[in-house]
């Protein structure tokens, strides 16, 4: 088994912009080892809107306890298959914090994704208290013997009327604090980002960052697209919880058709 460390460095090396780390974001024991078992896999990532649902929580309920469950659970599968794992971490949970990424360090947990909207406050951190928890985050991992663990740090300004400047400001500050990548999330409620605006912040932050690839409708930008985009490429691909929303709906089809006295489907 590869120590915690270097998995950490090689988890770290993954982020490459142009030759993006791609993440298909799982939520428990169960999907983890399906995505883990395939060759293509080089990394595990839970998504926390997927871990919510199936602990029968909205995303914004998430309790810290329920997702660092949901973390040793994947961590064991992690451990099997020898992968890196990154958890998406929320808000950080507020003065837990330091707390929460020792528990996930002692999980063997190499990376986190952070966002910059505290649920607590109900609004946006400031600039330096956001850098200052993305600081604060690798300060921890460091001490706990990880110090390549990497920060995905997420703001949340464009989904909350923050203009794409001041977000591209926030990102950058993210990126200087020590954070592997940025990921700029547009949200459902506004429709998620542009092409433009994707190229724009991919040019501005030297393709540091990491985009959600659509896989639920039609139209989104593909693996490849984002391979070059800007002129620089992307260096993190993630999924968040489209693949939990498709397993579902197959879900729903076969327990349908069982339901119904249909037959299996002829091989």
């Amino acid at each position: 088994m590869t120590p915690q460390p270097h998995l950490a460095t090689t988890f770290k090396a993954l982020h490459t912009p142009g030759r993006p780390l791609i993440l298909t974001n799982i939520w428990d024991a169960i999907s983890a080892r399906a995505v883990a078992s395939l060759p293509q896999t080089t990394a595990l990532a839970t998504a926390s809107y997927s871990v919510a649902c199936a602990a029968g929580l909205a995303d914004d309920a998430l309790t810290l306890d329920t997702n660092l469950r949901a973390a040793a659970a994947v961590a064991v599968v992690a451990r099997e298959f020898d992968k890196p794992l990154t958890v998406d971490f929320q808000d950080g949970y507020g003065d837990a914090l330091e707390e929460g990424v020792r528990k996930l360090v002692e999980l063997g947990v190499v990376g986190i994704n952070l966002e910059d909207f505290g649920r607590g406050k109900r609004g946006l951190y400031d600039v330096d208290e956001a850098v200052a928890r993305v600081k604060t985050v690798l300060r921890v991992a460091s001490e706990a013997g990880v110090p390549d663990f990497v920060v995905n740090a997420r703001t949340d300004a464009l989904l909350h009327g923050r203009s794409l400047d001041e977000t591209i400001v926030r990102a950058k500050a993210f990126l200087d604090a020590g954070a592997t990548t940025a990921f700029i999330w547009g949200g459902r409620e506004r429709g998620g980002t542009t092409r433009a605006e994707v190229e724009r912040m991919a040019r501005e932050l030297g393709g540091r960052m990491n985009v959600s690839l659509v896989r639920v409708k039609p139209g989104g930008l593909t693996v490849d697209e984002l391979s070059e985009i800007g002129g620089c490429g992307v260096a993190r691909i993630s999924v968040g919880p489209q693949l939990m929303m498709r397993t579902t709906h197959a879900i729903t089809e076969e327990a349908e058709k069982i339901l119904k006295g249909e037959g299996p489907e002829a091989v």
